[in-house]
């Protein structure tokens, strides 16, 4: 990590924060959307099921089996023809409903085939005839590719997912045109995802009003459902992933994310994940009370953070950095303006930082959702929050749930434009006022950092900032939060959660390579 000062805004004229997220490569892959289906490489004739531990050897060969309950097909030269570097094509079961583990082998890589599913959907309360929960682990450092767009995994109620990642060894999924080497910048769309359906309460199921069994159908995975009566509930824990290239339009406003994370539970570990080039959000929330640490999220094309559905939940350490050539919002937050479905979402993000090139690409609140904003810095070419809903900024009308108006400290807006979007829904004079401007909140277009990741308190708070600014126990989440003193996602260049693990930031591996396998 570098220690010169430089402007974020310089970084964007100079093209740094393009270059950070990836390096050029081949463009011959499919436009997302498209519906194009590449068959991946078959040398092996029929699939078949060989014995449990694949023989390995060390010399970029590929192993000449596949273990126990994986699907042999065939090999793929990781990096293109001629990168000396073959791999055993091992297939997971398109239906898991014994516990699995995908052990990280010399000469093998996983693939996802179609809509793969871990368990079979227990329903709101674990009783739904038919059910069958399951598990699935990923050693650290796997790498799994989609085939095509149409693959992606399914975690169904009831069942389980163990990431089991480290810091030097993350586990990436990603797509078959990262995998042969013809991804590039741009590339987004490539595979279908990864969806975490939970039994916690959702709007419309598990909300008191609603008796079980329930369920919501979530957007893209025809035929799966979430939510629930259990607010703790445990999807299983995730930590150190990578997910590149994915997203995928399934049909007209039915759209799979990076991750999608529908009625997960409080019970869930989610820590150190990052979204690189979704084609659609980086991750969306659909209800649930899960609370997470340390996201990345990088190059995603529609929003970055996205939460619904009547999502409760906490996010601290948050980096979001989007491309020149695509992106939404920042972060999209909604709730239902006129209450007709609790429960009504309230998401708490502190320590932040969000940076985007792009005009309009903001923090966006709407529909009476609850927001609190703390230690932060958001970094646009155009206005950098708005919100739509008077319900949102007025806890007097009464709905029921509200917490009071959005909660805001530390925050700092650099933005090219008016740091806040006026309109006639809420003025921006109204927004304004939901920040502390005592002591509070600053509108700087000249802020400096020491690094493209990294902020330093010192530089951009008043001096009573590190006294007043520490305390998080007023906030829903409180008990989860780190009680820290400092601006942003990361507190200066000695503080390093983000090295070894994420793909494209400085001085980490590119997202175009894929790490070795073994």
């Amino acid at each position: 990590m570098t220690n010169r000062s430089k402007t974020l805004r310089n970084l964007f004229l100079l093209g740094t924060a393009a270059s950070a997220l990836s390096a050029c490569g081949a463009d011959d892959v499919a436009s997302p959307g498209d519906g194009v289906l590449v068959v991946v490489e078959n040398t092996g004739g029929t699939p078949t099921t060989p014995p449990t531990t694949p023989p390995t050897n060390g010399s970029g060969e590929a192993a000449e089996s596949c273990p126990d309950g994986f699907t042999n097909f065939g090999t793929i030269e990781v990096g293109g023809s001629g990168s000396g570097d073959e791999r055993r094509i091992c297939q997971l079961p398109g239906q898991i409903t014994n516990d699995l583990f995908v052990e990280n082998l010399e000469g093998v890589i996983y693939a996802l085939g179609g809509k793969t599913e871990v368990g079979i959907d227990t329903g709101a309360d674990g009783n739904l005839p038919g059910g069958d929960a399951a598990s699935l682990t990923f050693d650290a450092g796997v790498v799994l590719f989609g085939r095509t767009q149409a693959d992606f995994l399914v975690v169904n109620r009831g069942s389980q997912l163990f990431v089991q990642g480290t810091a030097d060894a993350p586990v990436v999924m990603t797509a078959r045109a990262n995998v042969v080497g013809s991804a590039n910048a741009d590339t987004i769309g490539e595979w279908g995802g990864l969806v975490i359906l939970g039994q916690a309460p959702t709007e419309g199921c598990g909300d008191g009003t609603t008796s079980a069994p329930c369920g919501v159908a979530v957007e893209g995975t025809a035929g799966s459902s979430y939510g629930g009566v259990e607010a703790g509930d445990s999807s299983g824990s995730i930590e150190y992933l990578q997910i590149r290239y994915s997203g995928f339009k399934a049909a007209e406003d039915s759209e799979l994310n990076g991750i999608t994370l529908a009625g997960v539970g409080s019970g869930t570990t989610f820590n150190h994940v990052q979204v690189h080039n979704s084609s659609d959000d980086g991750i969306e929330w659909f209800g649930g009370r899960v609370n997470q640490k340390y996201l990345v999220l990088t190059g995603n094309d529609d929003d970055s953070i996205d939460a619904d559905n009547g999502f409760k939940g906490a996010i601290q350490y948050a980096l979001i950095i989007q491309r020149e050539t695509g992106g939404d919002k920042l972060m999209e937050i909604d709730s239902p303006g006129d209450q007709a479905l609790l429960p009504r979402t309230n998401i708490e993000v502190a320590n932040f930082t969000y940076i985007t090139p792009r005009d309009g690409e903001y923090v966006h609140v709407r529909g009476a959702a609850d927001i609190a904003l703390y230690n932060g810095l958001i970094v646009a070419a155009g206005p950098c929050i708005d919100m739509d809903e008077q319900n949102t900024v007025d806890a007097s009308t009464g709905l029921g749930e509200e917490l009071g108006a959005p909660r805001i400290k530390g925050v700092y807006l650099d933005c090219t434009t008016d740091p806040i979007r006026d309109d006639a829904e809420v003025t921006a004079a109204e927004i304004a006022a939901l920040f502390d401007g005592s002591s509070n909140t600053t509108f700087d277009s000249s802020i400096t950092l020491p690094s493209p990741y990294a902020i330093s308190s010192v530089n951009f708070i008043n001096s009573n900032a590190a006294t007043e600014f520490d305390d998080y126990s007023a906030l829903q989440f409180g008990s989860f939060f780190d009680a820290v003193d400092y601006v942003g996602a990361v507190e200066d260049a000695n503080d390093d959660w983000w090295v070894g693990w994420t793909c494209g930031l400085e001085g980490q591996m590119s997202c175009l390579e894929i790490p070795s396998a073994g």
